[in-house]
């Protein structure tokens, strides 16, 4: 009896294994794992204005590992670090609009801040597109476009100071009707606030496509107050070329962005006297600007003045920095929370690139480098392996297509970009051999002369072309700081086969116009709306 027993219990045990083994156990297993595959991506796009890849911890920078950004790191970590992602025209408005529809700016349409009209919201876009494939559609942030989000099934974004929003008491405009005032919050913190609102509130029974955009660390950087004593017990150390005299290179030399010499007294947090009207008050700030000579005390003078003010605008800008990265991390955990962290693509990127001393600048607007590289960070768990970081070249007109690939809808012929899904699966065939770039505002706000350029893998070739004839060409791999332009000196055959290789892409991107052609587009005049507070007030006034 007793062994009867034992083979009784031993016999159910060996029953009990084998049936966790059983076919039809097995297709179960495969059927769940089958529909978690299958499960539609869901897409977060985040964009900051204005975030230098230097000021992101997983870029590795100096002024990085002082000031890390452990959430966006998050993002790199779990997927991809792009390290060779470029701005096609380096200011706000063009590359949103170049992001939206994959185009290049002359082709949207939309290619100067100022004084180049609104963007046309009529055009194919890739949120357009998510739409009409049944994905839940919105934008919450910074828009910067003037005229109302189309293709979004919810919008709020910011629209007062000419549409960039501002820091303290930012107005919203709601699905292009309702206008609210935010008078507590932060901005980067109504932000979050809204983001995470609409996530919790969202049709669950759809994919969602979600675009979190920031207005920080836009100029005149103004952290939240909770973070105003950051970074205060010890100073950043200066770039390598922050005190660049811009030797062979006239473009440069007539600069309006340089942190000892145009940085005004708002940039400074400086309080106006007491007893000015606003206007003058506001003229007070603005000092500074066009190269005004001004020092908060009359001891502070020289490179003692140049530098307190680096150390002012780095500190400030790093702690709406701060900001963002905690309303990222707060996303991601959302994500993590309720599941949804294996079915979404989240990406973090900026508008474009920004100097943070470098050749002594702050702001935008150059082919070079710092300025022309993007931030970029990817997270999709089904294509990307966790820790990956590609040096394939991109360019911001990529992203659209990327984003649709990914999920499996079909990319418009339109589009002038092209996916770099397949820089993750190991496809190098159609990566990119040079990018293309071209800059058309002039003289507002920085005088940084219109320029177009190539990009290869070592060499860098930019035309100026507006009030000046001058090329420059730069060899990153002996000269990754870009000080040495060697057009002069280089070799006949280097130039022609970059200059080919120029005239091609412009052929290609439908850029070829006549330098005449490009001076008109720098010098057409059609206003903005939202650059225009008058207007703005006024019909506001006639709504009531």
């Amino acid at each position: 009896m007793k062994f009867y027993r034992i083979f009784s219990i031993a016999f159910l045990l060996i029953v009990t294994l084998c049936s966790f083994d059983s076919p039809n156990n097995t297709k179960q297993a495969d059927k769940n794992f089958d529909q978690k595959k299958n499960k539609p991506l869901n897409i977060i796009y985040i964009m900051a204005d204005d975030h230098a890849y230097q000021a992101i911890s997983a870029y590795g920078s100096q002024i990085s590992k002082l000031a890390p950004t452990p959430n966006i790191d998050r993002i790199a970590n779990e997927g991809a670090r792009m390290d060779a992602v470029y701005c096609t025209n380096s200011i706000c408005g063009p590359s949103r609009a170049s992001i939206l529809t994959g185009k290049f700016s002359h082709v949207n349409g939309f290619y100067k801040n100022v004084d180049g009209g609104d963007f046309n919201g009529e055009q194919l876009t890739f949120p357009k597109i998510f739409q009409k494939n049944g994905y839940q559609t919105a934008v919450i942030g910074k828009w910067h476009l003037g005229t109302t989000p189309t293709g979004f099934d919810y919008s709020k974004v910011l629209i007062n100071w000419g549409g960039q929003g501002t820091y303290y008491k930012p107005q919203f405009c709601i699905n292009g009707t309702d206008t609210i005032v935010e008078n507590q919050l932060h901005v980067t913190k109504a932000i979050e606030n809204d983001c995470l609102d609409w996530l919790s509130k969202r049709d669950t029974t759809k994919p969602f496509m979600l675009l979190y955009q920031f207005k920080a660390p836009h100029r005149d950087w103004r952290p939240d107050s909770i973070y105003h004593e950051l970074f205060s017990d010890f100073d950043f150390p200066l770039p390598e070329t922050f005190n660049d005299n811009y030797e062979g290179r006239l473009a440069a030399s007539e600069n309006m962005m340089e942190i000892g010499r145009h940085l005004n007294r708002r940039d400074m947090k400086q309080v106006p006297p007491p007893g000015l009207s606003r206007k003058d008050s506001l003229r007070w700030l603005a000092y500074g600007d066009k190269g005004q000579y001004w020092s908060p005390s009359d001891t502070l003078t020289g490179d003692a003045l140049k530098y307190w003010k680096f150390q002012t605008y780095i500190k400030d800008y790093l702690r709406c920095v701060a900001g963002i990265d905690r309303a990222v991390g707060s996303v991601l955990d959302y994500l993590e929370e309720n599941g949804l962290s294996e079915n979404t693509i989240v990406i973090y990127t900026s508008d474009q690139g920004f100097y943070l001393g470098e050749h002594g600048w702050f702001d935008k607007r150059w082919m070079y480098e710092e300025s022309f590289k993007m931030p970029f960070v990817i997270k999709n768990p089904r294509t990307i392996a966790a820790g990956t970081v590609s040096d394939a070249m991109i360019m911001n007109v990529d992203f659209a297509p990327t984003m649709l690939d990914m999920v499996g809808i079909e990319v418009p012929s339109e589009m002038q970009g092209k996916s770099f899904k397949g820089v993750f699966e190991g496809n190098e065939e159609d990566q990119r051999k040079s990018v293309y770039y071209h800059y058309y505002e002039w003289p507002i706000w920085h005088k940084v002369q219109p320029h177009y350029g190539i990009k290869t893998d070592r060499y860098k070739l930019i035309h100026f072309y507006y009030s000046m004839d001058v090329w420059e060409l730069y060899d990153l791999k002996t000269d990754p700081n870009e000080m040495n332009n060697i057009y002069s000196e280089a070799s006949p055959e280097l130039i022609a086969d970059l200059k080919k290789e120029l005239h091609e892409l412009r052929i290609e991107y439908k850029d070829d116009g006549t330098i005449e052609e490009m001076k008109e587009m720098t010098d057409i005049v059609i206003k903005r709306v939202y650059n225009e507070p008058k207007i703005y007030k006024e019909s506001n006034n006639n709504k009531k």
